[in-house]
């Protein structure tokens, strides 16, 4: 297992955890564009959040900046990646090629992050021993076997919820320290295993009930498209009325 990192400080709460990454992400963007500094206006802009909550966040790793000038974003960077671990070269499996899985093989940023997929597990036959993304595709029923191999540190669980629990009490067995758990369900594992859950179904209620709450606009609302009101040019003139010709009723 890599060497534990010089992680988030236990009293940092996990929002926080959270918001480290989305500095981390959007100082890598700022770096590819040759910025070579931010301050923390700059930071809360790009997350949106408040000033006053970047540079809480950014005191709790010890990472200070310069008046007037800001945070250097090189050493910032290299701060924030030592607090997440991200410094560190972390193996990881996937079990689950399904639509999720596949998209997920093919994802490109975790290799930037540190974490390189290094196998991937399905029931399918026609998957197996076949490659997405680069990533070979083994039968689901090796795992154990072939993780003393891969020696990975973290999994991926992309399966349906009726497996999740008895795939991710085998990743377990198989040495695995963590797990990024997408099935719509809570594990149940041992205390020196980390889980992270993603519900996307419950991720898809918090965006609606975030919409819900926006400051309405006629434009959102169809009911409140006002009437159509003729103008000068689309009424017709008195002459065009006269002129019309009464048509007889059918027989």
């Amino acid at each position: 297992m890599p060497t534990p990192p010089d992680g988030p400080p236990n009293y940092l709460p996990t929002v926080a955890v959270g918001r480290l990454s989305l500095y981390l992400r959007e100082l890598q963007r700022l770096a590819e564009a040759g910025v070579t500094s931010a301050n923390s206006q700059a930071l809360a802009r790009l997350i949106d959040v408040s000033p006053a909550i970047v540079r809480k966040d950014l005191a709790a790793i010890a990472a200070v900046g310069r008046r007037g000038v800001g945070y250097d974003i090189a050493a910032l960077i290299d701060r924030i990646g030592a607090m997440l671990g991200t410094q560190t070269h972390w193996n990881v499996i996937l079990v689950g090629v399904g639509s999720l899985g596949t998209a997920l093989l093919r994802y490109r940023g975790f290799q930037r992050q540190g974490f390189r997929i290094v196998g991937a597990f399905d029931l399918d036959p026609r998957l197996v021993g076949t490659s997405i993304g680069g990533t070979l595709i083994h039968p689901i029923a090796d795992i154990g076997r072939i993780a003393k191999t891969l020696q990975p540190h973290l999994a991926v669980l992309a399966v349906p919820v009726e497996a999740a629990a008895s795939v991710a009490a085998d990743l377990v067995a198989a040495g695995i320290s963590g797990i990024l758990n997408f099935a719509p369900t809570s594990l149940k594992l041992p205390r020196s295993v980390g889980v992270v859950n993603v519900d996307l179904a419950s991720e898809m209620q918090r965006l609606a009930f975030a919409v819900s709450r926006l400051p309405t606009t006629t434009a959102l609302l169809p009911e409140s498209v006002p009437e159509f009101v003729p103008t000068p040019e689309s009424a017709p003139t008195t002459a065009a009325k006269a002129g019309r010709k009464k048509t007889a009723p059918p027989a």
